[in-house]
């Protein structure tokens, strides 16, 4: 059984950093393609960014340039590098075994002052 354990948000100011930790059990971490979404009050869950087994990243266009996405797979974690942060990216962040039915239970990020 595939579990996803997500760690790291919590309540930032605008223009401050948090990175996102998404730790895998019960699978071969290093053959995944990994994702975060992210889910705001009201709308509806979206693609942030994702990562291949090689290494090979992707992002929305609403994150780029701020976001970076990474793996360690000795670890079996993902982790979402998030600077520049913005009150328009207070959510629900959740880790995603890439188009499959694993999640993790999510993690809220709050940007406020």
């Amino acid at each position: 059984q595939v579990q996803l354990v997500e760690s790291g948000g919590g309540l930032v100011q605008p223009g401050g950093s948090l990175r996102l930790s998404c730790t895998a059990s019960g699978t071969i971490f290093s053959i995944l393609v990994m994702a975060w979404y992210r889910q705001a009050p009201g709308k509806q869950r979206e693609l942030v960014a994702t990562i291949t087994s090689g290494g090979t990243t992707n992002y929305a266009d609403f994150v780029k340039g701020r976001f970076t996405i990474s793996r360690d797979n000795a670890k079996n974690t993902a982790y979402l590098q998030m600077n520049s942060l913005k009150p328009e990216d207070t959510a629900v962040y959740y880790c995603n075994v890439f188009q499959t039915r694993f999640w993790g239970q999510g993690t809220q990020v709050t940007v406020s002052s």
